[in-house]
């Protein structure tokens, strides 16, 4: 059999059942995207059920207060995503009369989508033939191809060219292959590759080659304990399960101390304002940057 076979024959049978692939409108797939971006689909499926429910259409979100967005965000992480979501609804009511654009150029002009974002609704809300890039289809077809490894975190011209040559000319069949190597790079084809398992091993140059090292750069873990990550997480979470909507800076700045560094907490403070992720109004702060206006 062929790579494009045995790839969709393995997708079709092993397929995680994730909801938006049951069917879902371009909205409810533009944010299965947004969050996932560095999320796991585990913690996305019961956020996105949860979103869905609430905000089913764009203007629904557009008009939320930003406190209730940056709670129902909860803990998935780096929720300026949440906030450029929310400015997404608001431009997709503003400027396409409520309808998620299928457009890969239009999508990217949106707030927070990136070029992956743009080519997976595009691919999967609207059919259309593009190749959808991202980190794990990245080492997918690395692999496949025995490449040298991506030199940054930037698609080269290079890797989307082997990506295009590849996909299939049927649109459909293109997105149903973009989604089996997001699957594959996922379950199988990860950092540390389960080769046995593979579908597609016999089309595999760098198994062929003997898995030289190389292929990818070292998966480099990101710091958490101590950094102002933290500290910002732990403001954030404060505000979210306070039982007031303003809490004094003196509270947030002893649940920020997460390290010795005793500039932390304020900065981690003066960084959510700046960021518009809270309000700050007499030493006082609240959840959303919203909050003055309304």
């Amino acid at each position: 059999m062929t790579l494009h076979a045995d790839l969709l024959s393995w997708f079709d049978s092993r397929a995680r059942d994730l909801p938006w692939r049951a069917g879902t409108t371009p909205w409810g797939v533009l944010v299965c995207e947004v969050m996932g971006q560095q999320t796991p689909m585990s913690r996305v499926v019961p956020r996105w059920h949860e979103w869905m429910a609430r905000w089913p259409e764009p203007a629904a979100l557009a008009a939320a207060p930003q406190a209730d967005v940056l709670r129902a965000w909860d803990r998935m992480g780096y929720p300026r995503r949440a906030l450029n979501l929310q400015r997404c609804a608001a431009e997709i009511c503003e400027y396409f009369g409520g309808g998620v654009p299928g457009d890969e150029a239009t999508l990217r002009s949106l707030p927070g989508v990136g070029a992956y974002t743009a080519a997976a609704v595009a691919a999967f809300a609207f059919t259309r033939r593009t190749a959808v890039l991202d980190t794990n289809v990245r080492r997918v077809l690395a692999r496949l191809s025995g490449s040298a490894a991506p030199s940054s975190s930037s698609v080269t011209v290079a890797e989307r060219g082997r990506a295009t040559a590849l996909l299939p000319e049927d649109p459909g069949v293109s997105a149903h292959w973009n989604e089996a190597l997001m699957e594959l790079g996922a379950l199988v084809c990860v950092p540390r590759p389960r080769c046995e398992e593979c579908p597609v091993a016999a089309h595999c140059a760098w198994l062929a080659a003997g898995r030289p090292a190389g292929v990818l750069p070292p998966r480099r873990g990101q710091a958490w304990a101590g950094t102002d990550r933290q500290s910002r997480g732990r403001v954030l979470a404060h505000l979210r399960a306070a039982d007031t909507a303003w809490v004094g800076r003196g509270v947030l700045i002893e649940a920020a101390r997460v390290s010795d560094d005793a500039a932390q907490p304020a900065r981690a403070l003066a960084s959510l304002v700046s960021d518009g992720l809270v309000s700050e109004h007499d030493c006082e702060y609240a959840l959303g940057g919203d909050i003055l206006q309304r």
